[in-house]
């Protein structure tokens, strides 16, 4: 789902550098030292999924995995993701460097949101709410980032009207997939790691 250089208008870059900033700077003040083996482990996650993609016009398709990182991270999200984008771009050339704010925005922010959005249904002890939110939270995540890219598109051009609906549409299947990948994380670590998802609230993330 990222967006490839020389697509966007400059607003439209400035507006996600100026985003992305603020998110990697809160983010920045709220971790501490015993979070930056969990940060640096979530980010090589994300580089690894988003590197296996099918192009769709100037951006493309992929696992993202940013619903189990906003979810286990909240605002330390932003500089997971911009390191991991960052590394792409430099070593894959994928993505880019000019749209390096746009995309950690539209990759991040939905993270973030479903943080707030479901981190407490997750942390429930019963089963079927804490699963059912943790798929709603990787579900969500990525049709949000579509909706992002969808709208950082129209807001360059008009004309971009039918690939932005294209990408959205070509990401439901990846929504499906990242629920459930969502679902088994979460699952997984309530039974060997509860601690990584219970107390995320009192940490201040």
């Amino acid at each position: 789902m990222h967006i490839s250089e020389g697509v966007l208008s400059a607003p439209v870059l400035v507006a996600g550098v100026a985003m992305a900033a603020a998110g990697v700077s809160v983010g920045l003040k709220k971790m501490d030292y015993e979070r930056i083996p969990q940060v640096a482990v979530l980010s090589s996650a994300f580089f690894v999924a988003s590197l296996i993609h099918v192009p769709i016009g100037p951006s493309n398709a992929h696992l993202i995995l940013n619903g189990i990182n906003g979810l286990l991270l909240g605002w330390l999200c932003f500089p997971s993701i911009l390191v991991a984008l960052a590394l792409q771009a430099l070593l894959f050339q994928f993505g880019g460097i000019t749209v390096l704010g746009i995309n950690t925005v539209n990759m991040a922010l939905p993270g973030l949101i479903c943080y707030y959005l479901f981190s407490r249904l997750v942390n429930r002890e019963r089963g079927f709410i804490s699963l059912g939110a943790a798929f709603a939270c990787g579900l969500v995540a990525v049709f949000l980032s579509g909706i992002l890219v969808a709208l950082s598109l129209l807001f360059t051009e008009e004309s971009f009207m039918s690939v932005a609906k294209l990408i959205v549409l070509a990401h439901l299947p990846v929504m499906i997939i990242e629920g459930i990948i969502t679902l088994f994380c979460v699952a997984f670590l309530k039974r060997v790691k509860p601690e990584l998802l219970g107390g995320i609230h009192e940490k201040g993330s």
